[in-house]
């Protein structure tokens, strides 16, 4: 059964009017309730009726109406078919199907049917919808282009229906989908919405006031060109659909016209360039479906909007023991493993989704549950280059970091990291500035923060990981845990390089070598961490999980305060 609001003085004929009309268009039985919670009349769907009727008898209906009825299912079936063909050829779905399959339960309502109704060209919606509907039980605001009308390019009433339904997000403070395949803004209509005060640069405007509000969240169904390509980017959060989605400044016959470039769509700004390269891309589907069911999972971690906290789940045991936690970490500095395997014995069995995991990988930033509680975790992967923190991973953590903080989720950075990488190429990378932009988004957060010390936490990587200087609300080091400016290696050869070279003898130096190495890592463990009070606790592995599922329910509620300031000046 479907719930309808109503204001508080509605009365009972109205009421069941409402029921009706709601009941006949959503093919299902209604309740509705006012405002403050009060049940008004239940209304069950006779399973006669369809989409096109109303209550009361067929016979009542006026030609006025029956003509009005026949106009929505013409604005219904979208543009030419010789456009609707194409879909097909492409593996896509004609717009209105696609809504059913995101929206099973119909919508609540659409804005702007007529738009362009009376144009001299067949402009159904001038090829954009907007409305509300529910999707998977949150109430959502949407918009999807229409590709069968002049392939999804936007004019000046689909851009006023696009406007009036960011800024009615805003009053609602619901997330908001935005289902695109668009090719940019209609030339050759370019008159009355390209620079003005109202027209199509304001919704980058509204993406800006929107950001960090409300989520927003972008699938791209198709070739977002120029203009159309900015609102994924100004997304929360982006699918790309394979073999489907593709997103550039310029379409690859401009880039050739203004470069001399050749370069096809896919080349120029497919799922493999966004997800790989710019970092556009936070999660790839691989069909229409797949993409639905990645955005019902990401939305379970997130509130409506910034006032809220996310939705809690039933928690999950672990889907591997953690017991087994400290067999996985090696007790070498430098060898590789999983990061994945200690996450799978901290979170909730099956409830981890990460994002952007082939650009930047040496940091793994992903959504996750401890005891039901949503989670965003920032952790380094010492399977790719050591876990040292690149430039492009750098930028990743900070947004990630960013995202959570402004939607209330708590963070759990796992840190096993040599620092910031070095060298000539990650400077011209801007190493310094993204590695600012990480250390700034950290200490900003005011989410609760739990660092553990899985293992090396070397140099400024343990500033960026929410060290302790970072206000996290508790550091813990697991007996793997090593603190230090830098790494044995490197610190044996900073200080003691002219006294081992000065060791003639080639065995004497190397056991010369060990026994200032293994010194020096007495000097960082995490015991002597601990000892000094500089970590607030060890804790035995196999207990880590508990322990952490402790720290995130006592601390839900930490309020925290920043400066008194306009902004900072960082990101």
């Amino acid at each position: 059964m479907v719930e309808i609001s109503v204001p508080d003085d509605v009365t009972p004929e109205q009421a069941q009017a409402i029921g009706k009309a709601f009941s006949a268009h959503l093919k299902r039985d209604v309740s509705i309730v006012t405002e403050s919670g009060d049940p008004l009349e239940e209304v069950g769907w006779d399973g006669e009726r369809d989409s096109s009727s109303t209550p009361g008898n067929e016979g009542d209906l006026t030609d006025r109406e029956h003509q009005l009825r026949e106009e929505i299912a013409d604005i219904f079936e979208g543009g030419p078919e010789k456009y609707k063909s194409r879909l097909e050829e492409e593996g896509k779905l004609f717009v209105r199907d696609r809504l059913d399959l995101w929206f099973d339960d119909g919508l609540h309502f659409e804005d702007g049917r007529f738009a362009e109704f009376d144009a001299e060209d067949r402009l159904p919606a001038d090829g954009l919808l907007t409305g509300a509907a529910s999707f998977d039980g949150r109430d959502v605001h949407f918009m999807a282009n229409d590709y069968t009308v002049k392939a999804g390019s936007m004019a000046e009433k689909g851009v006023e229906k696009f406007l009036r339904m960011q800024e009615r997000a805003l009053d609602t403070g619901r997330p908001i989908l935005y289902l695109m395949d668009s090719s940019g803004g209609r030339i050759d209509q370019q008159t009355g919405f390209f620079a003005n005060r109202d027209g199509i640069g304001k919704f980058y405007y509204n993406h800006s006031m929107l950001s960090g509000r409300v989520p927003q969240i972008c699938v791209l169904y198709g070739p977002c060109i120029a203009g159309a390509a900015y609102t994924p980017v100004f997304a929360d959060f982006t699918v790309m659909v394979r073999g489907m989605s593709s997103m550039a400044i310029a379409s690859p016959r401009m880039v050739e016209m203004v470069t001399g470039e050749e370069i096809d769509l896919h080349a120029l700004g497919g799922p493999d360039v966004h997800a790989r390269h710019s970092g556009s891309a936070d999660l790839v589907a691989e069909d229409e479906e797949h993409a639905r069911d990645l955005v019902a999972q990401l939305i379970t971690y997130l509130p409506d909007n910034s006032d809220e906290h996310p939705p809690r789940e039933p928690a999950r045991a672990p889907a591997e023991s953690p017991a087994g936690i400290d067999r996985v970490i090696p007790a070498e500095p430098q060898k590789a493993y999983d990061m994945f395997d200690v996450v799978d014995r901290v979170v909730d069995a099956s409830s981890v989704l990460e994002l952007r995991p082939e650009y930047g990988p040496e940091i793994v930033t992903a959504f996750a549950r401890i005891d039901g509680r949503a989670v965003g975790i920032v952790a380094n992967q010492p399977n790719r280059r050591a876990g040292a923190i690149f430039p492009d991973a750098a930028e990743k953590a900070a947004q990630f970091i960013w995202t959570c903080d402004a939607y209330n989720i708590p963070l759990l950075y796992l840190c096993d990291t040599p620092g910031f990488m070095v060298g000539s190429q990650v400077e011209k990378e801007g190493i310094l500035e993204q590695g600012k932009r990480m250390i700034y988004a950290t200490s900003v957060a005011t989410v609760p923060k739990q660092c553990v010390i899985v293992r090396k936490a070397y140099g400024a990587g343990i500033y960026a990981m929410s060290g302790p200087a970072y206000d996290p609300q508790s550091t813990i080091g697991l007996p793997s845990g090593e603190i230090a400016i830098m790494g044995p290696e490197a610190a044996i050869q900073a200080v003691y390089a002219r006294k081992l070279a000065a060791i003639a003898d080639e065995e004497e130096r190397a056991e010369t070598e060990r026994e200032l190495r293994a010194e020096f890592r007495d000097d960082i463990d995490v015991k002597r961490m601990a000892s000094e009070v500089v970590i607030d606790e060890i804790v035995p592995p196999s207990e880590l999980r508990n322990d952490l599922e402790a720290r995130f329910a006592f601390y839900e509620t930490v309020n925290k305060d920043l400066p008194d300031k306009k902004h900072g000046t960082v990101l």
